[in-house]
């Protein structure tokens, strides 16, 4: 095997401001090195966000599910091992987008950037598991304003690809499944504002 390279590429999605991003890899017979962060790679689609004040790892079984979380920080995430079906829902009132929903299949080398009051969550697909990544441009305090809704939410029309049993705290928390649905939220506004 001779040396692949991958350049890295962005590409905007159904939600303002969401950018999937393919990062810059090298391939050889030794394996692969991704630069999952390169400030001037970056600069295009991070452009006046500032520096990244948190970063965390997020191991996770199996049909694990956790969000949809849309605290008001900007995120970066991707997976650095394994492999995850990424959820977006655009939660921010007066969006252009708002109100929808964008799926991503998330892999090493695959990131999502995630802005300020988008939903994030995501399930862990890989047998072995998974460990997603978040990098933040707020560090993350009790209380921060933000929004929470349930994963497990028909009204979305979101398909998880593993079931998810909502009483089974391996696959998702109580906090999770508990949250109000987004789906009711807009269908409570549309009623007021008609």
């Amino acid at each position: 095997m001779s040396m692949q390279i991958t350049d890295m590429r962005s590409s905007d999605t159904g939600i303002e401001g969401l950018l999937i991003l393919t990062l810059k890899q090298v391939s050889d017979e030794r394996g692969t090195v991704r630069e999952f962060f390169r400030a001037s790679a970056h600069d295009a689609a991070l452009s006046g966000l500032g520096d990244w004040r948190q970063i965390n790892v997020t191991e996770s079984g199996y049909g694990a599910v956790r969000g949809l979380h849309g605290e008001a920080t900007t995120k970066l995430v991707g997976c650095i091992a394994g492999k995850a079906f990424g959820a977006y829902l655009d939660a921010r009132p007066g969006s252009a987008s708002y109100g929808k929903l964008v799926t991503v299949e998330l892999s090493p080398g695959t990131q999502v950037l995630v802005p300020a009051g988008v939903c994030n969550g995501f399930q862990s697909v890989s047998r072995e598991g998974s460990q997603y990544l978040y990098c933040f441009t707020e560090e993350w305090r009790p209380g921060m304003p933000g929004s929470a809704y349930s994963p497990l939410d028909e009204g979305l029309g979101l398909s998880w690809p593993i079931p998810v049993d909502p009483g089974n705290p391996a696959q998702i928390s109580a906090k999770d499944a508990a949250a109000p649905k987004f789906s009711e939220q807009k269908l409570s506004e549309q009623i007021v504002g008609s």
